[in-house]
């Protein structure tokens, strides 16, 4: 038995060291470029199984999901992706919106020829998920969305999250105006000036949805209370103890809570059942 137990010891420790060297977001060996929509959309994938789309935070990149990466790709194909004009995925273009990036993910869906997918957004791609939700209904199967906000005010985002882009968008614009120091003001705008949902739109959302927040996040529980109401087969999770990263810092306790609601079948709970 102690043999066996070492053995298992020893494996788990290699594979966890096989992880540890992987670089996410700078990985040869899972990266590819495929040409969309006007621009080259870098993505890196991982595992086999139902396809999974990993959608990061505004500035963020692939490397943001690191602590999903190597769980969720034992159960999934995971395909993480550098969202437009960030990361890898280069657009230097002038505009950016969140029906852009919706429309580049779909577009990436049909390049790699996947009628559905599995999707889990931070932030930035919590709204890029629930837009994609829907525009393309039947590109989503189950759609998790940690942090996302309907609107750009201090309603939509906590007052001090909301000044500090504000903040950010101004210094940048006093900045010389380099290729660079554009892009990341588009960056920073897509968070001051939207995105622009009403709450009845999200009545279009058919796949099963949870709702994922931090009981001091960054977009006010209230608000994603709100989002979760709105959408016909959704759960709110609200963690205690947590803020806007909960993808990073409650890794564990969300990568299991996420699975397990991927693989459960959607319960409606009315009548009787709200005693269950």
């Amino acid at each position: 038995m102690k043999v066996i137990a070492y053995l298992l010891f020893s494996i788990t420790c290699v594979s966890h060291s096989v992880n540890a060297q992987i670089e996410y977001g700078n990985n040869k060996k899972a990266g590819h470029y495929i040409k969309t929509r006007g621009f080259n959309t870098y993505y890196e994938e991982y595992g086999s199984g139902e396809p999974l789309i990993l959608i990061h935070n505004n500035n963020g990149s692939i490397k943001s999901f690191e602590k999903q990466i190597p769980y969720f790709s034992s159960h999934y194909k995971v395909i993480a992706v550098d969202s437009r004009a960030q990361g890898k995925s280069i657009d230097y273009s002038d505009s950016l919106t969140f029906e852009m990036m919706a429309d580049d993910f779909n577009a990436l869906l049909d390049s790699l020829h996947l009628d559905s997918t599995y999707i889990i957004g931070w932030s930035d791609g919590g709204i890029t998920g629930l837009i994609m939700a829907m525009r393309y209904p039947k590109k989503v199967k189950k759609l998790a969305v940690s942090g996302p906000n309907l609107w750009p005010d201090t309603t939509g985002l906590i007052p001090f999250v909301y000044h500090y882009i504000e903040a950010h968008s101004t210094d940048l614009r006093k900045q010389p105006q380099t290729q660079d120091t554009k892009n990341k003001l588009k960056i920073s705008d897509l968070d001051l000036y939207e995105p622009h949902i009403t709450l009845e739109r999200l009545r279009a959302i058919k796949c099963p949805t949870l709702v994922i927040g931090g009981d001091h996040d960054a977009i006010p529980p209230l608000h994603l209370l709100q989002i979760a109401q709105y959408i016909p087969q959704s759960y709110l999770w609200i963690i205690p103890n947590s803020g806007h990263a909960t993808p990073k810092f409650k890794a564990d306790i969300f990568n299991t809570v996420v699975n397990d609601f991927f693989q459960t079948p959607f319960r409606k709970i009315e009548g009787m059942d709200v005693f269950k």
